[in-house]
């Protein structure tokens, strides 16, 4: 990412800098989308290529946090619920390298409002990480759509319960487009 000249956040860095590859074709979008921002806006990259094994720790520790607030739910119920968060390690995009988490910077690389911060549980937002949360100011839905309509006229599928994450040709976005199958799958890199 940063031979692409891409503002990129240090938040989600692992020691192997894994957090800031994405597949070739993912950039490009990228690259697409940025273009589509208004001046004075652009994307600020935080995650990208997540490695299998933290993606489960993720997903782990969040059913487990779950489990923990409400003793009475059961397996199913605590997977659906941390699904909406981290997605299940068998089909996560970011394991692909096809998903990216980004927000949006001012020309001065400030983070713009946009309802809550990035990586906010449902439960820590009351539910205004969701993209479509009705409990937003009026700046932080404009900023939104401005994200929205620039990741997605860039080829990119939102996952709606994270206005910050985006995918493409993965299997998240080929079950929103009714793809028949997914470009990308899950990946190890050496």
């Amino acid at each position: 990412m940063c031979d692409h000249d891409f503002r990129v956040d240090p938040r989600k860095q692992d020691p192997l800098g894994a957090f800031a590859h994405v597949r070739e074709g993912i950039l490009a979008r990228l690259k697409h989308a940025r273009s589509l921002l208004p001046a004075g806006t652009d994307l600020l990259f935080i995650e990208g290529y997540r490695p299998p094994a933290l993606q489960q720790r993720y997903f782990t520790d969040y059913r487990d946090e779950l489990a923990a607030a409400h003793p009475d739910w059961t397996p199913e119920q605590l997977h659906q619920a941390a699904s909406r968060y981290v997605s299940p390690p068998e089909i996560a995009p970011h394991s692909a390298g096809a998903a990216v988490d980004v927000t949006l910077v001012d020309q001065d690389g400030h983070e713009l409002d946009l309802g809550t911060r990035v990586n906010t549980s449902p439960e820590e937002s009351d539910g205004a990480c969701f993209t479509h949360a009705p409990n937003l100011s009026a700046q932080a839905r404009h900023h939104r759509t401005l994200l929205l309509n620039a990741m997605e006229g860039a080829g990119f599928t939102n996952y709606e319960t994270e206005f910050w994450h985006f995918s493409a040709a993965d299997r998240y976005d080929a079950l929103m487009r009714q793809e028949p199958h997914a470009r990308y799958g899950p990946v190890e890199l050496p």
